[in-house]
């Protein structure tokens, strides 16, 4: 295949993938409502089991406020308790309700959380759980110039369609009942640890197939002019086809690209618009998976004559006997992938794909100066910044977080990601990383060793395992302060935080 054709479409698409996303819509800034005591609890998430006429039913996801009492850490220890709906529904005076230490329910506005959660103290409530006016999580904090601050039940924050199910449960006449406790994730979850050797995995191998295929060139290339043969000329202009360099007008473009590319994935996002993101994921990691088991496989001596033959074929030109074999099964592992992608274990295979993908394009694509690298990421940097935080002051939310978490599509986000399940995390979900935290990164370090070993450079004088090294300290640096994105898969609900 024509794979410079591809790797020409697909390149933009991977490096505008989301970089950044945070674990999801909570929004306060802290600094406005500082700690104070009786106000100093820490923002949490907390889960809430339900049962309906004592059956289990929907487990939702809340987050406790900064005052009133801390939650149980694990589910044994936490009490089960009635949900009962507040009468006035703001609970803006002492309720009417003659409370026996049920869980209240509430709707938001009217007065302050403090007041609310003081009101239902007073009415003998074990905990009051309020509906915001919005799908999204909001951090509940004290105001300046409230002192009444000595909360004793614990307060949660539940997102609107939650709160509305509840509601609507309970105006029904059924008994709903609730519990309320917040497991502590682990400091260091194994998927971090596997996520990380991925990434770093992904840049050492396609920095070595790089440095390899650059030194087996400048090596003929040298036997040519030192015979003076006239199949040098012939011989340059096959391996310029081969390869993509970046140059410094390519880098600049890059943002103005990419932020097209990203406002059309913002403004397009539905169903039918992932379901062509996946088509497009899918061929570009047939082409990726082919190359990278093509060359594979080719380092054996049983498939270098399979290898080396080739056979014409109409659109595709020359084409080896390897490529033919392999190729059918590369398209029936994306097929499968694509049709069975919503399964638990689905993220194997776009793992493999990505991977494969992300190993073809540092392979093919080139960084020809280290003048031009810093372009890029510099580039890549201010594009980053902008769409993550930037954005919100137009668009009033984060376009690129949006865009990773495939927001309005009834997807867990867009393909363009590699994966892995949080098997150690009480909250489950997934840990991420878009292909351009390993893409862009990877050119400057598959450039550093193809200038090593061009110039002979051994490791301690060469500038690659300085590369390697930053990346891998900044990656885990990254990961292990928790900047990565959680999609959790709660029990019967899917629910985005």
């Amino acid at each position: 295949m024509d794979t410079k054709r591809v790797i020409n479409i697909f390149i933009f698409i991977l490096v505008s993938s989301p970089c950044l996303a945070s674990a999801g819509d909570i929004v306060h800034q802290d600094n406005n409502a500082p700690k104070r005591p009786g106000c100093d609890n820490n923002f949490v998430l907390v889960k809430v089991p339900t049962w309906v006429d004592g059956g289990e039913d929907t487990e939702y996801v809340g987050v406790g406020a900064r005052f009133g009492r801390t939650l149980e850490a694990k589910e044994k220890d936490a009490s089960q308790n009635r949900l009962v709906l507040a009468d006035p529904p703001d609970c803006c005076s002492k309720p009417k309700n003659k409370l026996t230490g049920e869980a209240i329910l509430v709707h938001r506005g009217g007065c302050s959380f403090t007041a609310k959660a003081n009101f239902a103290e007073e009415a003998n409530a074990s905990a009051i759980l309020i509906i915001n006016n919005k799908t999204e999580l909001f951090k509940m904090v004290c105001e300046s110039n409230e002192t009444d601050v000595d909360i004793r039940i614990p307060a949660i924050m539940l997102p609107q369609d939650a709160g509305a199910n509840l509601e609507k449960l309970i105006k029904n006449n059924s008994v709903v009942s609730v519990q309320l406790y917040s497991p502590r994730r682990p400091v260091v979850d194994v998927a971090e640890v596997f996520l990380w050797l991925m990434a770093v995995g992904t840049i050492l191998c396609a920095s070595y197939w790089s440095a390899w295929t650059a030194r087996e060139t400048a090596i003929e290339l040298d036997k040519l002019l030192k015979d003076g043969s006239d199949e040098f000329s012939n011989m340059e202009g096959v391996n310029s086809n081969g390869f993509v360099d970046i140059n410094m007008a390519s880098a600049v473009s890059f943002v103005v690209i990419a932020s097209c590319f990203l406002v059309m994935l913002y403004k397009l996002m539905s169903f039918w618009f992932i379901e062509v993101l996946v088509v497009l994921f899918c061929i570009g990691g047939v082409e990726g998976l082919q190359t990278c088991v093509v060359a594979l496989l080719s380092c054996f001596r049983w498939f270098q004559h399979a290898g080396d033959s080739f056979i014409k074929v109409p659109f595709f030109g020359a084409v080896s006997y390897l490529t033919l074999a392999v190729c059918p099964f590369c398209i029936a592992f994306s097929v499968v992938w694509a049709v069975y992608r919503r399964i638990s274990f689905a993220w194997i295979g776009q793992d493999i794909l990505g991977i494969a993908l992300m190993i073809t394009v540092l392979q093919i694509v080139r960084v020809p100066n280290l003048k031009v690298g810093t372009v890029l990421l510099s580039c890549a940097f201010l594009y980053d910044i902008f769409w993550v935080f930037v954005s919100k002051w137009w668009f009033h939310e984060s376009v690129m977080i949006v865009v990773a978490r495939g927001d309005r599509s009834g997807e867990d986000g867009i393909p363009m990601l590699l994966k892995i399940p949080r098997l150690f995390d009480p909250w489950g979900g997934y840990s991420v990383i878009g292909f351009g935290d390993i893409i862009l990164p990877g050119l400057i370090v598959a450039f550093s060793l193809r200038y090593d070993w061009l110039m002979k450079k051994n490791f301690r004088s060469g500038y690659f395992v300085w590369a390697m090294t930053a990346y891998g300290l900044g990656m885990g640096k990254a990961k292990f302060v928790k900047l990565e994105t959680i999609i959790p898969c709660l029990y019967k609900e899917r629910v985005k935080l």
